[in-house]
């Protein structure tokens, strides 16, 4: 049962909403739901809720927000940042049932979805008349459309075509107060303050959304991938810079050096080319014509860079087999290392090169081992942080080559995340980014969703009792509070 009394007390009231198969309270089946993707943390939640309408979703936040109880939305739980993480004296408020795509509207090329939908089902079910959905996480056969909103997830293809935020019209939401809020639509461009831009990635710090209006594109005419070889990071690093500054706007370009190819060989045997000390995966769409002119281009560049082989797909099914080895990328250096921290940061294009040599020095001197995955084409590093868990001290100095490559992405002017979010796990990163002022007017607006901080609390922005104090003896005051920025309780 939940911890607190008036936790306890509510349960017949969220049965009453939710039915009793909605609500969740045996302790070992709430323990399923005790982390999300990054299961480096977890806890326990107080109580689990699944609703299926926007109706009980907004009833459930109105008794929350009654009794003062924190709750935290959870999608399908692939986050990479403990953005879902639950609160063990609070309600954790499942999407999973609300999965119906209610409408395909192909006049206005625009999808009306439930936010427990998965990515991929979006273009599964708008493919037969010629559109999809451009956002493509990684994780897009699972995760779920409600999830993207939160994190405004991107993938492979949003160097060309942008983030979640790009591809949503509109939202219905349940904000903190259980009010339901409609921001946005199908018609594009709605006067007044981007208020649909502000709750996209805002991590349900600010509301949950219940139904999403998401744009259609239109299928592209040719879809050309082609995957080069070269001996070294730098070479590659080299053809993508020739690429972009030829003009050449390809739909995806992606790189992994040799330790993720080892990985990734290991776990689904991609048949890379064997010797590659990277590859680049480059994906070219649009009509016929324009394809053909940028493949003959790309494959000039990668040939006067060094790449000594290419392979090319030009159906589905070879396309398939070249994306293989960097889809599973992530999960596969569980292959070759017992635990890993991955990491997500962003840099400037043009300072890929040094900051690749920079964590190969972190590497080398900590004795860490780090595997690079990332999306090239707009600088939005992936680094897998490799250690074995069970050695002393092990996580420690994995930690602190993770913090220090984020410490790098802001050095050269990038930011601590591209599209896993902050959640917890970069919660105390944000004031290296961020000054005082900044998160303070990041608070004042949170605050004005939420003024009872009940909306997933201790995410997104640091406090003085997450990121300034620890157990023990008290070293001084912090400094958001000497600052009078944060208050401690």
């Amino acid at each position: 049962m939940p911890e607190t009394q008036t936790l306890r007390a509510l349960i017949p009231r969220l049965r009453a909403i939710c039915g009793d198969d909605g609500v969740i309270t045996d302790s070992a089946q709430r323990r399923t739901y005790e982390s999300d993707g990054l299961a480096y943390h977890a806890s326990v939640p107080g109580v689990v809720v699944l609703p299926t309408s926007t109706e009980q979703v907004a009833d459930v936040v109105r008794l929350c927000s009654e009794n003062g109880i924190p709750f935290v939305p959870r999608g399908a739980g692939t986050g990479l940042s403990a953005g879902a993480l639950p609160h063990t004296s609070g309600v954790l408020i499942v999407t999973s049932r609300m999965r119906r795509i209610r409408e395909i509207d192909i006049e206005n090329e625009c999808a009306v979805v439930e936010p427990g939908v998965a990515n991929l089902e979006v273009t599964r079910a708008a493919a037969p008349q010629g559109y999809y959905y451009a956002p493509d996480p990684s994780s897009q056969q699972v995760c779920s459309v409600g999830g993207n909103i939160a994190e405004n997830s991107g993938g492979a293809h949003c160097l060309k075509y942008g983030f979640t935020v790009n591809h949503v019209l509109g939202l219905e939401i349940v904000t903190p107060s259980g009010e339901v809020v409609r921001l946005g639509g199908k018609a594009a461009q709605p006067p007044g303050y981007d208020l649909l831009g502000a709750f996209i990635g805002s991590e349900g710090t600010l509301g949950i959304a219940t139904e999403i209006t998401v744009r259609l594109m239109r299928a592209p005419q040719q879809v050309t991938t082609v995957l080069a070889a070269f001996e070294s990071m730098d070479a590659g690093g080299s053809a993508v810079s020739d690429i972009i500054a030829g003009g050449v706007l390809p739909a995806a370009v992606e790189m992994m050096d040799a330790l993720s190819i080892e990985a990734a060989e290991a776990a689904v045997a991609c048949e890379y080319p064997p010797g590659a000390g990277a590859v680049l995966i480059v994906e070219l769409d649009g009509p016929a014509a324009d394809v053909d002119a940028q493949f003959e281009a790309v494959t000039e560049l990668c040939q006067r860079n060094g790449a000594f082989e290419i392979r090319t797909a030009s159906d589905a099914a070879e396309r398939a087999r070249i994306w293989k080895g960097r889809k599973s990328a992530f999960a596969a250096v569980g292959r070759i290392s017992p635990a890993y921290i991955v990491q997500d940061g962003v840099v400037p294009r043009t300072a890929l090169g040094e900051v690749l040599h920079r964590i190969a020095d972190l590497s080398a001197r900590s004795g860490i081992r780090v595997a690079n995955v990332f999306h090239a084409g707009d600088g939005n590093l992936h680094p897998l942080v490799l250690f074995d868990d069970s050695e002393p001290g092990a996580g420690e100095r994995a930690e602190e080559v993770s913090g220090a490559i984020l410490d790098l992405c802001i050095e050269h002017g990038g930011s601590i995340t591209g599209e896993h979010g902050v959640g917890v796990d970069k919660v105390c990163t944000m004031p290296r980014m961020f000054g005082p002022a900044d998160l303070e007017t990041m608070d004042r607006f949170r605050g004005a969703f939420d003024p009872g901080g009940i909306a997933n609390p201790e995410k997104l922005l640091p406090t003085p009792r997450l990121c300034g104090e620890r157990p023990g003896v008290k070293k001084g005051e912090h400094p958001l509070v000497t600052e009078g920025v944060a208050e401690l309780f």
